[in-house]
């Protein structure tokens, strides 16, 4: 084998792309010594998306910031910085590992996202790349658009920084100013989701219950969700609430294309092209991806179909592992996917399984290096 590509995705909860990329290529250059190896940790727009671009992308630098957390206490965060390129993740300001312990999507903002936006296009950013995976919040991205500079109103006319519990308090707003800051930006969602703003498969309903939710509160924060589609329909004149994606992180997919003039987009597709991903797998002989799991939400555009769709044109097998493969993984093999591991050997409890998942990977590559060795004989 003369050319190896590695690209998978976080195993999440255990490794990180990066710490999966280390193992992976340690045991190609154990088999195949003379291998050159490309080492591409990916991500599709959740947690890890700016770490991938920092570790991926050549001159890549991390851009440190201090911003407000999800209920308004000051964190640190940061985004990474290609050229004119920002690469923002929403969970590095918004995070639910940022209030673990005290989840309330009622009161949680996405004020610190805003700040980082703000901040690179204050900079000199013209793209703008938001990765959305992970949140806390339910606040359909007011604040955001409040942190650039957008005003809401409640009926008295007072200003207020509206949350997930008070968007049915809106009664009009005022974004011109966001608009002026972003005039010469491009701002592009990167989404691993399709789910629309709200109803049964939207953002409330379907992830609100991850982040503290209970029966009740799911119900007012979709019912806050209707009132701000119905409010954006009513003063811009376009319903933004059906897009695939507008779900995505609480309703911040709707609110950045209303308030910001986002557009969205597949997470992992834009990952891959802006990491020129096709000039980086030419002529390889072999592509290994992975992630924690794979199952049927696999092949609905998360990071493994992305690659597998990408070594298909190119016609490079491609090898996927993963810490676990579920119902539905074998959609996987019509999008591109040569053959699929899993690393787990046997019917373990996830909390078992994490604390031996670096030695399975290992020996799970090691396995898949020795047969490729024996057909390539």
């Amino acid at each position: 084998m003369k050319k190896c590509v590695i690209a998978p995705d976080s195993f999440k909860g255990t490794l990180s792309a990066a710490e999966a990329v280390k193992i992976m290529a340690e045991q190609v250059k154990i088999r195949f010594p003379g291998c050159s190896v490309v080492s591409l940790p990916i991500a599709d727009g959740g947690e890890g998306t700016a770490d991938c671009f920092l570790e991926a992308v050549p001159g890549a630098e991390l851009v440190p910031i201090t911003v407000k957390g999800p209920f308004l206490d000051y964190v640190g965060a940061y985004y990474v910085r290609f050229g004119d390129t920002a690469v923002i993740e929403l969970a590095q300001a918004a995070g639910i590992t940022l209030v673990e312990g005290k989840l309330d999507p009622m009161k949680a903002s996405t004020y610190g996202v805003g700040q980082m936006v703000l901040h690179a296009a204050q900079n000199g950013c013209r793209n703008i790349a938001l990765g959305l995976g992970g949140s806390c919040t339910n606040d359909g991205g007011v604040g955001i658009a409040a942190a650039l500079g957008a005003k809401f109103y409640d009926k008295a006319g007072r200003e207020f920084l509206p949350v997930g519990g008070t968007l049915k308090d809106i009664v009009q707003y005022h974004d011109s100013a966001c608009r002026e800051v972003l005039k010469d930006c491009n701002v592009t969602v990167l989404c691993d989701i399709e789910n629309p703003l709200y109803g049964e498969n939207g953002a409330a309903y379907v992830f609100a219950p991850q982040k503290g939710a209970d029966g009740e509160m799911v119900r007012e924060l979709d019912e806050g969700l209707r009132h701000l589609a119905a409010l954006i329909t009513y003063q811009r004149g376009v319903d933004v609430s059906y897009l695939p994606g507008a779900g995505a992180a609480g309703g911040c997919g709707a609110g950045i294309v209303a308030f910001l003039g986002g557009t969205l987009c597949s997470g992992i597709q834009m990952v891959l092209e802006l990491m020129k991903f096709d000039d980086r797998i030419r002529n390889a002989d072999l592509i290994f991806t992975g992630e924690g799991k794979m199952d049927g939400q696999s092949a609905g555009g998360k990071a493994v179909s992305g690659v597998a769709a990408h070594g298909m044109r190119q016609k490079i097998p491609v090898v996927a592992v993963a810490g676990a493969v579920g119902e539905g993984a074998e959609l996987l093999y019509k999008q591109g996917v040569t053959a699929m591991f899993s690393i787990t050997p046997g019917p373990v409890p996830f909390d078992e399984a994490k604390l031996y998942v670096r030695r399975n990977l290992r020996n799970t590559m090691d396995n898949i290096l020795r047969l490729y060795a024996v057909e390539r004989k």
